[in-house]
């Protein structure tokens, strides 16, 4: 009778359960920690974005703050030097050429937007951040105006009625 070398067919197993066992533990909190930093990118950038409105407002006081993302990032072409058109205060991810008007710009697993009052200057704005796919980029949508107080609905598009972060 020799002796084997290597592992039997029952301990191998046994490794691939342990290992499937820990799997399904660790993915789930991976997922909910991944929301989580969504969220907490969205509550930042919507924090920035009401940076960027009263600098640009600031700056541009006829004009009152802008009217989409798109204004408030550093535009389409080449420049260096802000203008009222591309005021280069958001990076070109938040302040994508896509976020003309209500075109959303994706960010961390939410799209945000911005919808202003017509008139001139514009006196007032809303900022949303809405989950990308819900349940799976983030949970709770994301609201902010001209107040600055970022509110949050855990079920549908935030508004100024929501409960704001504590």
């Amino acid at each position: 009778m020799r002796k084997q070398n290597g592992f039997s067919l029952l301990e191998l197993l046994i490794v691939v359960a342990i290992i499937l066992i820990i799997a399904a533990i660790a993915v789930p909190t991976f997922l909910r920690s991944r929301m989580a930093a969504n969220e907490a990118s969205a509550v930042a950038s919507l924090r920035n974005i009401g940076t960027a409105q009263v600098a640009y407002s600031s700056t541009y006081p006829t004009l009152g703050f802008a009217p989409d993302l798109n204004t408030l990032g550093p535009g389409s072409g080449s420049t260096t030097s802000s203008s009222s058109t591309n005021a280069m205060l958001l990076d070109n991810i938040l302040g994508c050429t896509a976020g003309v008007g209500i075109a959303p710009c994706p960010k961390s697993g939410y799209n945000f937007n911005i919808t202003t009052i017509a008139g001139t200057p514009i006196t007032d704005y809303s900022s949303n951040a809405n989950p990308v796919s819900p349940g799976s980029t983030g949970q709770r949508y994301f609201f902010t105006d001209s107040s600055q107080v970022v509110r949050y609905n855990a079920s549908a598009v935030a508004s100024s009625t929501d409960p704001p972060i504590q």
